[in-house]
C-alpha cells in the first residue's frame, strides 16, 4: 500500500477491519473461469482471487456503498454478492435464465437486474438478496440504470417501451416513459443522472428522455447519420455504459459504422463525427480531460484510440494486446487499466505519457470495475 499506516493498520487488525482502504481495489472479470481477481490500483496488481460465479462472459458489476460488496450480475442469471474484503462469495442466485446488467440503488439498499429470459426486472434487498419485485415485460429487458430517489430505468427490446420504476414506497409504482423505437440495443443515464439515453438497432437514431421532467417524453435525435453510406456488418453491439459525455457533448459509437458521433447535449444536434480504426464499442471519457478512449469490435479489436474533445481528432494509437475487452480509469484519471483477453493480461497505461507501466496476467480478463464507482451515478 501507498501509506505506511495502512500497511501497518492491516498487520494489527483482523482482515475484517479493512474496509477503510477499499477505496484502491477494485475487481477485475475472469470471463473464462467464472472468477474474479480482486486488484489493489496502488500496487497496481492482482491480490486476490474469488471464485465460484459460474457463467461470467458477459458479465457486470456494481458495488454497495460501503465498498465492500460487489454485486455481479453472470450471463447464467446468477446475481451474486462478493465480499471484497475477505474475497469470497457471501450470496448467490440464479433468479432467471439469462441476465444482461443489473444497477443497486442511490440508497443502496436494493439491487436490480435485467433478463433477457424470462425477460423483465427482479430486485432484491442487497442485504440478504431476498425478492422484493418481480416485473415482467413482453421480451428482453436492456439498459437498466439507477435513477436518484430509490428507482431505476429501463428499456425492453421486443417492443421498444421505456419504463421508470419508484421503488420509494411500500409498493413499487411502475411508469411507463413512451416508445423509444424499433429494437433499442443499450441505453445509459448521463453523469448529472438528467438525461436517459437509449440507442437503437432497428432503425437510425438515439432517444432521449428528460429524467428531470415531471412527464418525461421521448424526443428522438441522430435519425439521419449514415443514411449516405453504406451499413457495415455489426459484429459486437456497443455497451452499457460506453458513451462519453465530455465538454457538453455526448459522444456516441456509430452502430454499423467506424465512426464516433459528437452531439451537443444541450441542443441534442450533431456536431461532428470522427473516423475510427473499427467499429467501436466502449467510448470513455477520461477524467479531468478532454480526451476519450475507445476500443472497438473483432476483428480490429487490438487497438484503443484516443480522441480530443475539442478538435474531434484521433490524436494516439495504441494497440495494448488481443481482443481488447474494456477499460477503466483511475477516478482522477491518472491511469488507465485495459483488459487483453486473448493475451490473458490486462495492462496498465500512464493517461499523460501514454506509455504502459504495468501489467499482470489474469484469466481472459473482461470487465474492469474500480470500487470508485460505488459513487457515481449509472455505475
Amino acid at each position: 500500500m501507498k501509506a505506511a499506516f495502512a500497511v501497518l493498520a492491516l498487520l494489527a487488525a483482523p482482515l475484517q477491519a479493512a474496509p477503510a482502504t477499499t477505496g484502491d481495489l477494485g475487481l477485475v472479470v475472469e470471463r473464462a473461469t467464472g472468477s474474479l481477481l480482486v486488484i489493489d490500483r496502488a500496487d497496481r496488481a492482482a491480490i486476490g482471487r474469488i471464485e465460484g460465479l459460474g457463467d461470467l462472459s458477459h458479465a457486470s458489476l456494481t458495488y454497495s456503498p460501503d465498498e465492500r460488496f460487489a454485486y455481479v450480475f453472470g450471463r447464467d442469471g446468477g446475481l451474486t454478492k462478493v465480499d471484497m474484503v475477505e474475497e469470497k462469495v457471501v450470496a448467490r442466485t440464479v433468479q432467471a435464465g439469462n441476465s444482461i446488467g443489473g444497477a443497486i440503488s442511490d440508497d443502496g439498499r436494493l439491487v436490480a437486474v435485467s433478463n433477457y429470459e424470462p425477460g423483465g426486472v427482479k430486485v432484491f434487498d442487497t442485504e440478504t438478496l431476498a425478492l422484493v419485485a418481480d416485473i415482467p415485460a413482453a421480451g428482453k429487458t436492456i439498459g437498466l440504470v439507477d435513477v436518484p430517489g430509490r428507482r431505476f430505468a429501463w428499456t425492453v427490446w421486443d417492443t421498444g417501451e421505456v419504463f421508470l420504476g419508484d421503488f420509494s414506497g411500500a409498493e413499487p409504482a411502475i411508469t411507463p416513459l413512451g416508445y423509444a423505437g424499433k429494437n433499442p440495443f443499450d441505453a445509459v443515464i448521463t453523469d448529472d443522472a438528467h438525461t436517459y439515453l437509449v440507442g437503437l438497432f432497428g432503425e437510425k437514431g438515439v432517444t432521449a428522455f428528460d429524467l428531470w421532467s415531471d412527464h418525461p417524453e421521448p424526443r428522438k435525435f441522430l435519425t439521419d447519420y449514415g443514411k449516405t453510406g453504406e451499413d457495415m456488418p455489426v459484429y459486437k453491439m456497443p455497451h452499457l455504459q460506453g458513451w462519453a459525455f465530455t465538454e457538453g457533448q455526448f459522444a456516441l459509437p456509430a452502430v454499423g459504422r467506424h465512426e464516433l458521433l459528437w452531439v451537443d447535449r444541450a441542443r441534442l444536434e450533431e456536431v461532428a463525427t470522427t473516423p475510427v480504426h473499427g467499429q467501436p464499442v466502449f467510448v470513455i471519457a477520461q477524467p479531468a480531460s478532454p480526451y476519450v478512449w475507445v476500443n472497438f469490435a473483432t476483428p480490429l479489436n487490438d487497438t484503443v484510440q484516443v480522441v480530443d474533445s475539442r478538435t474531434h481528432e484521433v490524436v494516439a494509437t495504441l494497440t495494448p494486446g488481443k481482443a481488447v475487452l474494456h477499460m477503466e480509469f483511475a477516478p482522477r484519471g491518472a491511469e488507465v487499466w485495459i483488459s487483453a483477453r486473448d493475451d490473458n493480461r490486462v495492462l496498465i497505461y500512464d493517461t499523460h505519457t501514454r506509455e504502459m507501466i504495468g501489467e499482470f496476467a489474469a484469466e481472459a480478463p473482461s470487465g474492469i470495475f474500480f470500487t470508485a464507482r460505488a459513487h457515481q451515478p449509472g455505475l
